[in-house]
């Protein structure tokens, strides 16, 4: 295995996490701030509000964004799997 296999095996898991973590923390991100623009508005000075909201965000983008995201992982693992023999080399 040279160096810019692992460069890129790196690199690909690298990429194939932001994917897959980006939808999830930015619905939480933009849960969080829409609230905490709420709360100082309301000055309400809560810190477990946030949670619930976060929390239901999250699932329901884990929901609509869970075929992709399971495209996305196949996609990774095959090729990975299919590298293997390359890798090992």
């Amino acid at each position: 295995m040279t160096e810019e296999m692992v460069m890129q095996i790196g690199t690909h898991a690298l990429e194939t996490m932001l994917y897959l973590a980006g939808p999830v923390l930015i619905a939480a991100m933009a849960v969080g701030i829409v609230i905490s623009i709420l709360q100082a508005i309301t000055q309400i000075n809560e810190q477990t509000l946030t949670f619930i909201p976060k929390m239901v965000a999250v699932i329901i983008t884990l929901v609509v964004m869970a075929p992709w995201m399971l495209r996305i992982i196949q996609e990774y693992a095959i090729s990975i799997f299919g590298n293997a023999g390359e890798i090992l080399h």
